[in-house]
């Protein structure tokens, strides 16, 4: 498999196609849920957003993003992310650096990703996740 040597490599718009968390004991969990999904779309002026969600989180019954219970907030944030900013390609990682999050605590932060596997229509990633354990998240290039 290519590494991916530039953010060059990147530019495109990447569909989700995994994004499991592998805890300590082994057990991997997908991360947004059986229907999880997501998009990545890494431009070629090195800004990026990138956007998870679990499809099945269940809806507000307020209807009002701002009038959730204290349980439908919770379901809410653990049910999706979104991120945006800049982004390098350099020693077989990503580096964003997060302009702003929907996690409070990735904005004004740089997020590494080690690129474990690399291909020209597919490439996975790993890291230290915010919730525990270690994710592994594979995009497909949308083409």
């Amino acid at each position: 498999m290519v590494v991916a040597q530039t953010a060059k490599d990147l530019v495109g718009t990447w569909r989700n196609t995994a994004n499991v968390t592998v805890a300590a004991d082994g057990k991997r969990t997908n991360q947004f849920g059986a229907n999880g999904t997501g998009m990545a779309i890494f431009g070629a002026d090195g800004r990026f957003v990138v956007v998870n969600i679990n499809p099945d989180t269940p809806k507000f019954a307020s209807n009002s993003r701002t009038g959730g219970t204290a349980d439908e907030n919770k379901a809410g944030m653990a049910g999706g992310i979104g991120l945006f900013g800049t982004y390098t390609v350099a020693n077989k990682a990503v580096t964003m650096n997060v302009d702003g999050s929907t996690y409070p605590n990735w904005t004004k932060t740089a997020q590494k990703r080690d690129i474990v596997k690399f291909g020209p229509n597919e490439f996975t990633w790993a890291l230290a996740t915010s919730t525990g354990g270690k994710g592994e998240v594979t995009w497909t290039r949308i083409k």
